[in-house]
């Protein structure tokens, strides 16, 4: 028992350390979901903590901040554009991704090596250097301003880091596993789509996430190749132009932002096991 509560006692400090950060590092969305439920001349009149202050006088929250965003301000289109960038934008580059890994993880062929040396060097070529070069091409095949278009964009800038990450998981497989089945007459093929897909089920969970996050996220890479089409403008892009347009209308802009936050606070609650399974994806073989 007393060895029990030495464990409670040592382990305490960290404890309350790790909870105090969590709660600094929530305290901004917490305030800003609060904002936006309150009417305009409260927004500018106190401040949000003061909502505590009467925990149960709901008179002060509305939803109106939310209908004007997403009907007049055209939040709500702008969000399905999203949906409809990030889903393609996270499949795409995982699907081609997989097949490449596994082909640098288990399949023999001449400069393999060396072609994974040059994916690998991709990662630190500057995202910026390529966008003029690709708006031109872009410009030529009528590709600008389309999802097409970014979809190719940002299946091009994630393949790179998905093909590492995955590679270094699939090597980390039992090698005796594929052998055996290779053995019992499985083609490539049936290795992979039976045996080191089923097994990388976390990894290529955790390296959705973190697609499916950048792509929500990004802002650059859809104002250079979307423009001002505000027929396929993402989130960011409206809320960048909300910024601009609605100037001191700060209750709508809460609104704004916590409805492109949704999605992504979303799925991180739903699938946070995963980032850590992500992180150390490949880093221990066994």
């Amino acid at each position: 028992m007393s060895n029990k509560l030495t464990k409670i006692l040592s382990s305490l400090p960290l404890q309350l350390a790790v909870i105090s950060i969590c709660l600094i590092w929530s305290l901004p969305s917490v305030g800003l979901l609060v904002s936006s439920f309150r009417p305009r001349n409260d927004v500018f009149a106190t401040g949000w903590w003061t909502v505590f202050q009467h925990p149960f006088d709901f008179t002060q929250l509305q939803l109106d901040n939310y209908f004007e965003v997403l009907t007049a301000q055209g939040m709500g289109q702008a969000f399905l554009n999203s949906l409809t960038i990030a889903i393609p934008a996270t499949v795409i580059p995982i699907a081609v991704a997989a097949f490449a890994a596994y082909a640098f993880a288990w399949m023999k062929f001449p400069g393999r090596q060396v072609l994974f040396v040059i994916v690998v060097g991709l990662l630190v070529v500057p995202l910026q250097m390529t966008l003029i070069p690709l708006l031109r091409v872009y410009n030529k095949l009528g590709l600008s301003g389309t999802f097409l278009g970014v979809w190719l964009a940002h299946t091009g800038y994630g393949l790179p880091f998905a093909v590492y990450l995955l590679r270094n998981f699939f090597g980390g497989l039992p090698k005796d596993l594929f052998e055996s089945a290779y053995l019992d007459g499985a083609s490539p093929l049936t290795a992979f789509t039976r045996l080191a897909l089923p097994l990388s089920v976390p990894s290529l969970a955790s390296l959705a996430i973190f697609q499916f996050l950048w792509v929500w996220n990004d802002l650059l890479v859809a104002l250079i190749y979307l423009g001002g089409t505000q027929q396929v403008a993402p989130m960011t892009l409206k809320l960048s132009s909300l910024v601009q347009s609605l100037g001191q209308n700060w209750h709508l802009l809460t609104a704004a932002a916590f409805v492109s936050m949704a999605m992504p606070l979303v799925l991180f609650f739903s699938l946070q096991r995963y980032f850590v399974s992500g992180i150390l994806a490949g880093s221990v073989k066994g």
